[in-house]
């Protein structure tokens, strides 16, 4: 390794740190996370840029640039038509200005006539589920309306919202049109060996995520029953923002999801040397670095068609769990904590034991038998 590139993996390494602590420990970069994101993706980029390895290119370019100004507004699909995050975002936004009234009456009767217990349970479920279908984003855009309409505290709110973020990150990867991470895997995957087509991934990790997204459910119920906060006085109230806030709130998304393609590509060279080509064991844990850098990007670099099946399925499952452990991890989270006002701090006091405690579950189930023999 030449002085150059360990002087610029030194530098990507120190930016990864600043990225995962910095939101914890500096309140205005906190209360400015897109900013800081996007000045930290801008910096790594440029730091790339220096790198040198043998048959790859890094740093600033046109297609980057080009990516990173579209890929906001064509990023997803809804039931199968492409669409953009920001025009959800917007369009959403204008449908709960314009029909407030007939919305937040809707909600006020479900919550009438049914358990706030089975609300929370199949809100976590059915959103996780159809999120394969009418995409993630779009799963989390109506988690956050009808997480803000129920008469339930702030706390609790927090607590439903991380954790239905964990299940629509879940469920949104068992087709090709739930989330771009799905999507880049569908299409690495087409050619042999495996000719990976719409029910490929549904196939390879159906088994883990349904029951997972199940699990959540019951879990997001146990946490709202345990939290032991009066509720009384609450009642269903649909947060109705002006127009100005539905602007402001699409434009920070588009800067948010800007910033995770500049942290992406600014970082590869540090995916490709370290993380691709480690052992599936090693590579589950290592995807843990989803938390704070965009997964799509992740998956590009490690999915390959020469890795074996267990391979692909150990590091796409630490990519899912992972995402919902902090903020940054995946758009879901990004709209949701942006929306009900969850600080990085908030986040992580639910995300990271949550996800911890889903990796080793997974692991176990996973790698259990082989990993012990192996010992």
């Amino acid at each position: 390794m030449t002085d150059t590139m360990l002087a610029v993996n030194c530098g990507l390494f120190l930016i990864l740190c600043i990225v995962l602590a910095a939101p914890f420990l500096v309140k205005k970069v906190e209360e400015n996370l897109e900013a800081f994101l996007f000045a930290c993706g801008v910096l790594s980029l440029t730091l790339a840029g220096f790198a040198t390895l043998e048959g790859e290119t890094f740093g600033w370019s046109i297609a980057i640039v080009e990516e990173a100004l579209t890929s906001p507004l064509e990023a997803t699909t809804l039931f199968g038509i492409p669409v953009g995050i920001v025009q959800i975002v917007l369009l959403v936004g204008f449908i709960i200005y314009f029909w407030h009234r007939p919305i937040q009456n809707g909600i006020e009767w479900i919550v009438e006539h049914v358990s706030l217990h089975w609300i929370i349970f199949l809100m976590i479920v059915v959103l996780g589920l159809l999120a394969s279908v009418m995409s993630a984003i779009l799963a989390a855009i109506i988690l956050v309306e009808m997480v803000c309409a129920l008469p339930i505290n702030r706390g609790e709110k927090i607590t439903i919202t991380v954790v239905s973020c964990f299940s629509i990150g879940l469920g949104a990867a068992l087709t090709p049109l739930g989330e771009p991470l799905s999507t880049i895997a569908v299409s690495k995957l087409a050619g042999e060996p495996y000719y990976a087509g719409f029910g490929y991934l549904a196939d390879l990790l159906g088994l883990y995520l349904v029951p997972g997204v199940f699990v959540l459910g019951i879990m997001g119920v146990v946490l709202y029953q345990r939290s032991g906060l009066p509720r009384g006085e609450l009642s269903c109230r649909l947060q109705r923002d002006s127009i100005r806030e539905v602007i402001i709130r699409a434009a920070k998304v588009y800067l948010f999801i800007m910033a995770l393609v500049f942290l992406g590509e600014g970082f590869r060279p540090l995916i490709i040397q370290f993380v691709v080509g480690i052992p599936s064991t090693a590579l589950y844990w290592v995807n843990m670095t989803s938390a704070v850098l965009d997964n799509a990007t992740l998956t590009a670099a490690e999915i390959s068609p020469l890795l074996t099946e267990e391979q692909i399925k150990s590091a796409l499952m630490g990519l899912l769990i992972s995402g919902g452990m902090l903020i940054p991890g995946n758009i879901p989270n990004i709209i949701s904590a942006g929306k009900i006002g969850i600080t990085s701090r908030e986040w992580a006091k639910v995300g990271l034991p949550l996800g911890f405690a889903l990796m080793v579950v997974y692991f176990i189930v996973l790698f259990g038998p082989g990993f012990v023999a192996g010992l």
